[in-house]
C-alpha cells in the first residue's frame, strides 16, 4: 500500500497526515458550533484549539518516543518525522487536557464545561484518525486468516491492506474507528437529553474510549510496554476509574444542562 497521497515538488503528503488534518478540521468545527450556544467567544475557542493541537501532537509524540527510548537514541532525527506514525493518543490526551485546563482557568471558562463541549469532536478526530495507521500498515492486532478476514464482511481493499509481509492481521484500527464512531453518535443523543448533568459526556467519554481501548489493546501486537504491562491498558483502566468517579461527583453536585444557561464569559487574553 502507497503512503504517499499526493507529491507536490519535493514534499510528499502522506495519507497519514490527511486523516489526521480531517479529524482536527472536523473536530473543531463541532467544538466550536458547541462554544456559540454559551456564547463562549469564537477567539477564545480558536486560541484554545490551536494550543490544544500543538502541545497535544508534542505530548502525543514524546509519550511515543519515551517508550520507544532505544531506537530513537540510535536514530535521533526519526524523533521528528511524525508523518511516519508514533502519535500515542494517550500522550496527546493527557498533554492536551492539560492545555485546555490552564487555559480556561486562564481565562475564566468552566473547565468541566469545556471539555463537555471538546470531546465530541475528540472522539470524532480519534475515529478518522485511525485510518492513518491502515495507511501505514501499523497498529493492527495478531495474525489471522483471510478466510477470518472475509467473514466480518470487511471490503476487500481493507482485507488487501491488513496483507503485511505475508500474513493478514486482525484491523484493529478498524475496531477502534467504528467504537469511537458509536461513542460519538452515543454522545450526541446524551448531549440532546434534558436530564444530562455538566460533567456526564465528559465522564461517559472516559469510560467508553477507556473500555475500548483496553479491549483494542489485547489484540495489539505492538504496544507500548512498562516492564511486562501494557501501558495503553494501564491508562485505560485509569480513564475508567476517574470516568466513574467523575460521574459520582457530577451526579450529586452539578445541574441538568437543561437549568444551565447560557453565560458571558469575560476572556483575559
Amino acid at each position: 500500500m502507497d503512503k504517499i497521497a499526493l507529491t507536490i515538488g519535493p514534499i510528499d503528503i502522506t495519507w497519514y497526515s490527511i486523516c489526521i488534518l480531517i479529524g482536527i478540521i472536523l473536530a473543531a468545527i463541532i467544538i466550536n458550533n458547541e462554544a456559540q450556544k454559551y456564547n463562549i467567544p469564537n477567539e477564545f475557542v480558536v486560541n484554545l484549539i490551536f494550543w490544544c493541537m500543538i502541545f497535544g501532537f508534542i505530548g502525543a509524540r514524546i509519550y511515543y518516543v519515551v517508550f520507544n527510548l532505544n531506537y530513537y537514541a540510535e536514530s535521533p532525527m526519526e524523533i521528528i518525522k511524525i508523518w511516519n506514525g508514533g502519535l500515542a493518543i494517550h500522550g496527546g490526551i493527557i498533554a492536551g487536557l492539560i492545555t485546555l485546563i490552564v487555559y480556561c482557568k486562564k481565562c475564566n471558562v468552566n473547565v468541566l464545561k469545556m471539555t463537555d463541549i471538546a470531546v465530541p469532536g475528540l472522539i470524532l478526530a480519534q475515529a478518522i484518525g485511525r485510518w492513518g495507521n491502515f495507511f501505514n500498515m501499523e497498529a493492527h492486532g495478531g495474525v489471522v486468516s483471510r478466510t477470518f478476514l472475509e467473514n466480518l464482511h470487511l471490503p476487500n481493499f481493507i482485507i488487501e491492506g491488513m496483507y503485511i509481509n505475508g500474513n493478514y492481521y486482525h484491523p484493529t484500527f478498524l475496531y477502534e474507528s467504528l467504537a469511537c464512531l458509536i461513542g460519538f453518535l452515543v454522545i450526541l443523543a446524551i448531549r440532546s437529553m434534558k436530564s444530562t448533568k455538566l460533567g456526564n459526556i465528559t465522564s461517559f467519554y472516559l469510560i467508553w474510549y477507556g473500555m475500548v481501548r483496553f479491549f483494542i489493546e489485547s489484540l495489539r501486537t505492538d504496544s507500548l510496554m512498562l516492564g511486562n504491562l501494557k501501558m495503553a491498558q494501564v491508562i485505560s483502566i485509569l480513564m475508567i476509574v476517574i470516568g466513574v468517579i467523575l460521574y459520582i461527583i457530577t451526579f450529586i453536585k452539578c445541574k441538568n444542562y437543561s437549568d444551565v444557561k447560557a453565560e458571558e464569559y469575560e476572556i483575559k487574553f
